[in-house]
């Protein structure tokens, strides 16, 4: 099921669209950065070249394969 959540990114509130899985995800890699969602979301952001919502899914699949 597709969560829709308001972030605050760069000081402008937008809204992202993603499963829940992938918020969970958001929440679990945050804490063991020591950040808020909000904060990875925005380093996330930063990097991006396109759709905010398929960063987010690229970035936790990367980070779970790190693991």
């Amino acid at each position: 099921m597709i969560k829709k959540r308001s972030v605050d990114i760069a000081g402008h509130r937008t809204s992202v669209s993603i499963e829940a899985p992938f918020w969970d995800a958001l929440n679990e890699i945050a804490a063991r950065q020591k950040i808020s969602v909000n904060a990875l979301i925005a380093k996330i952001d930063t990097a991006r070249d396109g759709n905010l919502s398929s960063a987010i899914r690229v970035f936790v699949l990367q980070e779970l394969q790190k693991d």
